[in-house]
């Protein structure tokens, strides 16, 4: 396993924390180095992450259950395709969970909460998309200082376990102009609609928020097929 894997995975904010087995399994997937369709055999895993089997096999599990493997009957696990229809599908839940999440947060947000949206989102700007790693770190933040809020823990851990993937995934790729000034305009309206106690504004710019993110990620997929850049999302 590459250096930058393994450095991509620590916890930059607070004391840093070796990866997981099934971190770095999963960051293998998503980074490709462990190829689309490829037979995923535990012994093999293992060695590759100087780990025994038990490890290999509790992760394969996870990724399973999050789309990320695929286990066949007799011919053991194989690497599900990170391609346009993957993203999609958790866009397609993320439509549906992180208004409803937002809607919570309205009902019960004070003055100290908008101070610091604001304090993240002033963060934010400042870094302006310089120190990618940091915003992918503030947004996370801006986002989950909302969503931890909310009573329903299942829904807010798979907001997370969602949020965790597509950050993986468009890390390998630029933001566009377009879309850094959308989400910051996004964040600045989010702000102000929970300001005014208005949850149907706050969360359909939430929707629209998740949207584009998840629109700017399949181009840029798109992209980088045509441009021959790398990332190959072949379903088979």
């Amino acid at each position: 396993m590459g250096e930058d894997a393994a450095s991509e995975m620590q916890v930059v904010e607070g004391a840093e924390q070796a990866p997981s087995v099934y971190e770095l399994i999963r960051e293998d997937i998503i980074s490709g180095r462990l190829n689309p369709n490829e037979r995923l055999k535990v012994a093999e895993l293992a060695e590759r992450y100087e780990t025994s089997t038990n490890p290999v096999r509790e992760a394969l599990q996870q990724l399973r259950g999050e789309g990320f493997v695929v286990m066949e009957p007799n011919r053991g696990a194989r690497v599900m395709p990170i391609d346009e229809s993957f993203v999609r599908d958790i866009i397609e839940i993320e439509v549906l969970i992180e208004p409803a999440l937002t809607r919570w947060f309205v009902s019960i947000a004070n003055d100290a909460d908008i101070v610091e949206l604001e304090a993240i989102q002033a963060d934010i700007e400042n870094n302006n998309f310089e120190d990618r790693v940091k915003h992918g770190l503030l947004d996370t933040r801006f986002h989950q200082f909302i969503y931890d809020r909310h009573y329903n823990r299942h829904a807010a851990e798979l907001w997370w376990k969602h949020r965790e993937i597509l950050r993986a995934i468009s890390r390998r790729f630029p933001t566009s102009l377009s879309r850094r000034n959308s989400v910051l305009k996004e964040h600045r309206d989010l702000i102000e609609a929970i300001r005014a106690q208005d949850a149907d504004t706050a969360a359909a710019v939430v929707a629209a928020h998740v949207q584009g993110s998840g629109r700017h990620i399949i181009e840029q997929m798109g992209v980088a097929q045509r441009n021959s850049g790398g990332w190959r999302s072949p379903r088979k």
